[in-house]
């Protein structure tokens, strides 16, 4: 099963338990009922924002939502430093240069350079393969977790 099918399938049995529907999740979260509606019929990956507040609202790890993990524990996340700031400590923690990051994932320069001036957030496939090449949670990732 890929991973937005996975996605859906989380946050509907979450939304089930919870018994929310997609009208109160849109205002408790501040995301577009129809940017939900299409995450649940899984024709679309949400934004990364979107993503960590369906974590943060379902208090879950975004690896548990995306299917990458089966553990569902309640737990509170850090709040996510800017992706740009996150890639310096990533790039530290790992002790790798962009570089090496860009030739061993195949992400051009041009998408870790926007990333690292935080123009731009990346998505989150992107997130997903970057946990997968540190052998790391999506959550560490984007800094929600030390």
């Amino acid at each position: 099963m890929d991973i937005l099918s996975k996605l859906s399938e989380r946050l509907k049995e979450l939304m089930d338990e919870s018994e929310i529907n997609t009208q109160s999740l849109s205002k408790e979260i501040a995301v577009d009922q129809s940017a939900i509606a299409r995450v649940l019929r899984a024709e679309r990956m949400p934004s990364l924002k979107t993503l960590v507040a369906f974590a943060d609202f379902f208090h879950c790890s975004t690896d548990y939502l995306l299917g990458l993990s089966d553990k569902l524990e309640e737990k509170v996340f850090k709040n996510r430093p800017p992706f740009g700031e996150q890639l310096t400590l990533l790039l530290d923690h790992f002790k790798i240069s962009k570089y090496k990051l860009e030739k061993e994932t195949k992400l051009t320069e041009e998408t870790v350079n926007r990333w690292h001036k935080g123009k731009y957030e990346p998505t989150v496939e992107s997130i997903v393969r970057l946990a997968k090449y540190f052998e790391c949670s999506t959550d560490f990732i984007i800094g929600r977790e030390s």
